[in-house]
């Protein structure tokens, strides 16, 4: 170095979170708002937007998730999900199947309704012809809220 002097460490203490990590903190910070109240006093209803939100977990942490938005609906909390994690999808209460394909060849409606409805589409639909494999394995399993 010349002249002696030192430049301070700029580096962060901690790593940015990714942001699947920070949509899971958020989740975690609303999933204790949604305690029914002591006072049993209404809440305003909350729409939660997650985007991926399985990326990166391990299937123990994706049952845990599941469990988590479960519990955000019980509380009258309304969430939309934008997921490929199959297990997520039969899940839901209602899907939106876009596409046909992804990019230019996409972006319309394929099929919607409950996932036990979305499998029998007669329309192009990856999603259905995928899902309705996952769905049969879960009834042998016996899962589903």
């Amino acid at each position: 170095m010349r002249g002696g002097s030192r430049l301070p460490c700029l580096r962060p203490a901690e790593p940015p979170l990714l942001g699947g990590e920070a949509q899971r903190i958020k989740l975690v910070t609303e999933l204790a708002k949604a305690r029914p109240d002591v006072c049993g006093q209404q809440k305003p209803h909350t729409l939660y937007i997650l985007d991926e939100p399985t990326v990166g977990l391990h299937m123990a942490d994706v049952e845990r998730l599941i469990r988590a938005l479960h519990r955000l609906v019980d509380a009258g909390r309304s969430v939309l999900l934008i997921e490929h994690n199959l297990d997520v999808i039969a899940e839901a209460d209602w899907l939106i199947d876009l596409g046909p394909e992804g990019g230019d060849a996409g972006g319309r409606v394929v099929a919607e309704g409950p996932p036990e409805k979305v499998v029998k589409t007669r329309r192009k639909s990856e999603t259905a012809r995928v899902l309705k494999g996952s769905l049969v394995e879960r009834r042998a399993g016996g899962s589903r809220r």
